[in-house]
């Protein structure tokens, strides 16, 4: 599907989700965590089907992949991956108007494309340049546009109207997209192999985490909705650099871009 096409309907989504709260009362009707009847019954219906392909398709295939790769090995995918994006985070720190962050990112990804072999390896983590990243739902929240009701994505999990416009954007400038858009057939392969793999390295990384959430909750689906809102409980309009990026209590994202 065209890419412009999947951003506008995102776009139309987050117009429509927000009207369908826009004549509520201010106060308590803004809470994150509150979702109307019809909202929670679909969030649970598609977070139960999420769960299903987690557990029967995605967990065994993460478990596969630890155990034919090395922990080092698996660093070095994911500071791959990172490493990607880190051109993303420098427009996006360009935006919030962050030129000190914006021009770290932009030497981490020089350095580390070159010295750290593609990225293989954090070479400006050792000379005392910090992976700082940030996204279009970052921005969005410093230019104080509401998040809206949480939402559960098919496939994707987690998410909000604001994030899910984010992460729209996110897909449409993403490197991989632009480096290969010559060719449609090998883009399309890129893109595939990319989402592929970021997914696999995300599961990896929290299987057990969300192993152990589920097993000691009286609701997975709540526990889940709660450790996803509270990482995003410093991210608004006016929030400083520092709480923008916390150290969350909850450190798990299942957007894939």
């Amino acid at each position: 599907m065209n890419k412009k096409l999947l951003l506008g309907l995102a776009l139309a989504f987050n117009l429509i989700v927000g009207q369908s709260y826009a004549s509520e009362p201010e106060g308590d009707a803004f809470d994150q965590t509150r979702e109307n009847s019809v909202l929670e019954s679909y969030n649970r219906a598609m977070f139960d089907f999420n769960n299903y392909f987690y557990h029967y398709l995605l967990m065994p295939v993460a478990r596969g992949y630890r155990y034919v790769t090395t922990p080092s090995v698996r660093r070095s995918v994911r500071n791959s991956l990172d490493n990607i994006r880190e051109p993303l985070s420098t427009g996006n720190f360009l935006l919030q108007g962050n030129l000190k962050e914006s021009g770290i990112t932009l030497a981490r990804f020089a350095i580390n494309s070159t010295l750290g072999l593609f990225g293989l390896f954090d070479v400006a983590e050792g000379w005392g340049l910090k992976k700082k990243t940030t996204g279009f739902d970052e921005t969005f929240a410093k230019w104080c546009i509401p998040d809206g009701p949480y939402l559960v994505l098919p496939l994707i999990g987690s998410a909000t109207p604001r994030s899910t416009v984010g992460m729209g954007l996110g897909f449409v400038f993403d490197p991989v997209y632009w480096g290969t858009r010559h060719d449609a057939n090998v883009s399309d392969k890129a893109t595939y192999a990319y989402a592929a793999l970021q997914a696999i390295t995300i599961m990896e990384a929290n299987m057990d985490f969300l192993n152990d959430l589920e097993r000691n909750s009286v609701d997975y689906y709540t526990a889940v909705r709660s450790a996803y809102l509270q990482n995003r409980k410093n991210m608004g309009c006016g929030a400083s650099d520092e709480d923008a990026n916390p150290t969350a209590s909850y450190d798990f994202d299942f957007d894939i871009e």
